[in-house]
C-alpha cells in the first residue's frame, strides 16, 4: 500500500449486527441458522473504504464512530468476506487486531437492500482493481497489431469521377457556349440634333462593344453635300436676283 494513496468511501449502512459463530464443523459453508440472531453480541455502523488495491471493512460506534473492529479485504470473493448457505443478509468476515491475531465473526443486516449494497460495494472495487492491472500489463507490453498496408497490390487500379467531366454513355461533354454581350440597345438620335448625333454616335458604339459602328447607318455626310449643293444654288440665284435688278440679264 503506497503512503500516498487516499481512502474512498465505498458503502455506509447505519445498523448491522454482529455475532459470535461456532466453529465450521465441515466443508460445507457457514449456516446464519445455527447462530443466535435473536442476541448478537453487537450492534452499530458499518463503513466499507478503499486505499488503493485494499478494501476494509469497518464496524464503528453509532454514537462516537470509534472503531470495534476491521477486516482488511485483499480479493472478493475471497477468504476475508464469504456468504452464508441459507440466507443472503448474514456473512462471514475475517477480522484483524494489528498483532497478527485473527478471527471470524458473524455479520448480519437488518434489511436485505442493506446486504446487496454491501455485496455490490465490494464486487465494484475489485473490479476496477483487476482493470487496473490489466491496464498497466498492455503498458508495460504494448501489442503492436497488425500494420496497416495502404500500398497498391500488384495490378490494382483505382478509378475517380470527376463531376461534370464525362457524359453518362462515356462521350465528353460539350462546352457550353457563352453567349456574347451585345450591349444596351441604342435609339437614334431626334431629327433636331443631327450634328450631336454624328459626335456621340460613334464614340458610344466604341464603348458599348459592338461589332459594328452605328455611325456608318447616319447620314453624317449627306447633309453636309445636300447643303453643298444648294449652296451653289443660291449663289446663282443671288447673282441671278442682283443681274435682274439691273436690268437685263446678259447670255
Amino acid at each position: 500500500m503506497a503512503d500516498g494513496d487516499y481512502e474512498s468511501v465505498l458503502c455506509v449502512k447505519p445498523e448491522v449486527h454482529v455475532y459470535r459463530i461456532p466453529p465450521r464443523a465441515s466443508n460445507r459453508g457457514y449456516r446464519a441458522a445455527e447462530w443466535q440472531l435473536d442476541q448478537p453480541a453487537w450492534s452499530g455502523r458499518l463503513r466499507v473504504t478503499a486505499r488503493g488495491k485494499m478494501a476494509y471493512i469497518k464496524l464503528e460506534d453509532k454514537t462516537s464512530g470509534e472503531l470495534f473492529a476491521q477486516s482488511p479485504v485483499e480479493q472478493f470473493p475471497g477468504i476475508a468476506v464469504e456468504g452464508v448457505a441459507d440466507s443472503s443478509r448474514y456473512f462471514v468476515i475475517c477480522i484483524e487486531d494489528g498483532n497478527g491475531r485473527r478471527a471470524f465473526i458473524g455479520v448480519g443486516f437488518a434489511d436485505r437492500g442493506d446486504a446487496f449494497d454491501f455485496n455490490v460495494a465490494l464486487q465494484d472495487h475489485f473490479k476496477w482493481v483487476k482493470q487496473q492491472s490489466e491496464f498497466a500489463k498492455q503498458a508495460q507490453n504494448p501489442d503492436p497489431g497488425p500494420k496497416l498496408d495502404l500500398g497498391f497490390k500488384e495490378g490494382q487500379t483505382i478509378k475517380i469521377n470527376i463531376a461534370n467531366m464525362k457524359k453518362k454513355d462515356g462521350a465528353p461533354a460539350a462546352a457550353k457556349p457563352r453567349p456574347l454581350s451585345t450591349g444596351p440597345s441604342l435609339l437614334p438620335p431626334p431629327p433636331g440634333n443631327k450634328a450631336a448625333s454624328q459626335q456621340s454616335a460613334p464614340q458610344e458604339a466604341a464603348t458599348s462593344g459592338l461589332l459594328f459602328d452605328i455611325g456608318s447607318f447616319s447620314s453624317s455626310t449627306e447633309p453636309a453635300a445636300f447643303t453643298d449643293a444648294w449652296g451653289d444654288f443660291t449663289k446663282a440665284s443671288g447673282s441671278a436676283t442682283s443681274q435682274s435688278s439691273s436690268g437685263w440679264v446678259q447670255f
